[in-house]
């Protein structure tokens, strides 16, 4: 088979996948501006509800950019048959089905020291050109990682608010994610990510290590939100209060759960969010099973 037909062959291939015809695929990838919206929104500091700002005074803001129409479609069919597939550490909680930002303050229960850091800028920060080497590197041709790459980038980097981009995030970082995980593994501690929150843990103070983890995050090109690094005992992880013996909601939640129910509403979500964290500790409930890594990829 030449290169010609062979380049032919995998555009078709990707074209079943997502169950569009060719003529349809090459229509959208030619015209991605008609199928995404965007929108600019204030980052919020989640204790006092107030703007988030840079030194000088300066709001922070992110871009939402969700695609629509049939290119939501197409990513969705992404996600569900060919990226969803590819098995992750079970480190990684973020866009994976089953954990969520319980499962993910969870195994840092009862440990004494715990590290947190966030990840800035991290949708902005994966380019096209990463997210195409990354599809490479998982062993897609060059070119079924082109229609995979044009189909799930947009303005030169991952757009935040698609179907794809979370999973496309975690298979970017995966090769920073495993460094940090032979890092822990080798010094008894508890690594977790969920999207761009990283947490350590450990019953051991690990201070001495804090500069080597933080310089395999770097190395891997990823910005980190200094302002959002803390060493410290008791911590909110993603959202979940943990403790020695159990993890629970912040008050917050508590009394919004409170009045939920003396309130007799019909709705009840932050009663319904409280109830799933303290679920988690009675003593049957059980995490979700460990993931290992495989090879996944498509003709070279």
């Amino acid at each position: 088979m030449n290169s010609s037909q062979f380049k032919i062959n995998e555009f078709k291939k990707i074209c079943s996948i997502v169950c569009f015809k060719p003529s349809e695929v090459e229509n959208i990838a030619s015209n991605l501006d008609k199928y995404y919206k965007e929108w600019i929104e204030k980052k919020l500091d989640k204790k006092t509800g107030l703007p988030k700002k840079y030194l000088d005074g300066t709001e922070k803001q992110r871009t939402i950019r969700p695609s629509q129409k049939e290119l939501k479609l197409i990513q969705s069919r992404i996600k569900n048959k060919i990226l969803v597939p590819i098995k992750l550490p079970a480190e990684i909680h973020g866009g994976v089905k089953g954990c969520s930002n319980i499962t993910n303050a969870k195994p840092h229960q009862g440990n004494k020291y715990i590290f947190t850091t966030d990840l800035q800028e991290f949708y902005p920060n994966i380019t096209s050109q990463r997210v195409y080497d990354t599809f490479c590197k998982l062993k897609f041709s060059p070119h079924f990682s082109h229609w995979l790459t044009n189909l799930t980038t947009w303005k030169y980097e991952l757009p935040q608010g698609t179907p794809t981009s979370t999973h496309i995030a975690n298979l970017v970082f995966l090769d920073t994610d495993i460094k940090l995980i032979e890092l822990c593994n080798a010094n008894n501690i508890t690594y977790t990510r969920y999207v761009d929150d990283l947490t350590f843990s450990s019953q051991q103070d690990f201070k001495h290590l804090l500069n080597p983890i933080l310089d395999i995050v770097t190395s891997g090109n990823f910005k980190l939100s200094y302002r959002k690094t803390q060493y410290k005992g008791k911590q909110t992880i993603t959202g979940v209060d943990v403790f020695l013996n159990k993890i629970d909601a912040p008050e917050k939640i508590i009394q919004k759960s409170k009045i939920e129910v003396d309130t007799k509403a019909d709705l009840k979500p932050y009663t319904i969010y409280l109830n799933n964290i303290r679920k988690t500790n009675s003593p049957r409930k059980s995490l979700p099973p460990t993931r290992g890594l495989a090879k996944v990829g498509r003709t070279e």
